[in-house]
């Protein structure tokens, strides 16, 4: 795969660089293009100019109200664990295209493989914070360090409780190197609307109740009537 500069001092980019680059992006070919003459030809170089203009896309489009969407659906194998997740878009239009619908299956599978408590950050209650904050703390003063440091070391192991509880944050299953949120950014880049997850609720032999993960305090949940 060339990136020889041409006569004008541009990186010749190939057709087959940028296959790849949608492939692991799923961005329009002129835009994995762009990204790639940007970078120079690095694939991870343009794989995070594409990330940084789909957050960009998001941010304008986050305001934007979705009442639309589907029910994605998930049972796995055997039958022990089934997954229900209601994910919101602007049109039907949208809902009822083969790539939402693949959006939707995929993250029902997410979350019967990873088993998230909340969908986002601010959905954990605060009280819920608060007892790992104390918690983590008690665990920092036993290792002897400084005083100083440990609230540093009560961050960490906080960032580190919402990169497991949290959907938006766990690393996408299928593909470790992106969150669940980029996930998301990617496809509201992709298909020019707002998108995001509302609730799900997941099933287990054996379990009493299901985890319903409401996003009571979500941008999505805001937006759609009661």
């Amino acid at each position: 795969m060339s990136t020889e500069p041409n006569k004008d001092g541009q990186p010749q980019i190939s057709a087959q660089l940028v296959k790849t680059l949608r492939e692991r992006t799923g961005a329009g070919f002129s835009d994995c293009r762009s990204a790639l003459v940007e970078s120079k030809g690095d694939l991870d170089g343009a794989v995070d100019i594409l990330r940084k203009k789909g957050q960009a896309a998001a941010k304008k489009k986050a305001a934007r109200v979705a009442t639309e969407g589907a029910v994605g659906t998930y049972l796995h194998a055997g039958g022990k664990i089934a997954v229900l997740v209601e994910v919101n878009c602007e049109s039907d239009f949208v809902a009822r295209t083969d790539e939402f619908q693949k959006l939707c299956h995929d993250l029902a599978m997410h979350v019967a493989a990873l088993d998230p408590r909340y969908v986002k950050r601010d959905d954990v209650p605060a009280e819920i914070v608060e007892r790992e904050r104390a918690i983590y703390l008690e665990q920092a003063r036993t290792t002897g360090k400084p005083e100083n440091v440990l609230p540093r070391i009560v961050e960490g192991k906080l960032e580190k409780f919402f990169a497991e509880s949290c959907l938006y944050e766990q690393h996408f299953i299928k593909d470790e190197q992106i969150t669940v949120n980029d996930l998301i950014q990617q496809a509201v880049a992709k298909m020019g609307e707002n998108i995001g997850v509302r609730r799900f609720a997941r099933f287990k032999v054996g379990e009493q109740g299901a985890q319903d993960a409401a996003a009571a305090g979500s941008e999505a949940a805001e937006q759609i009537p009661a």
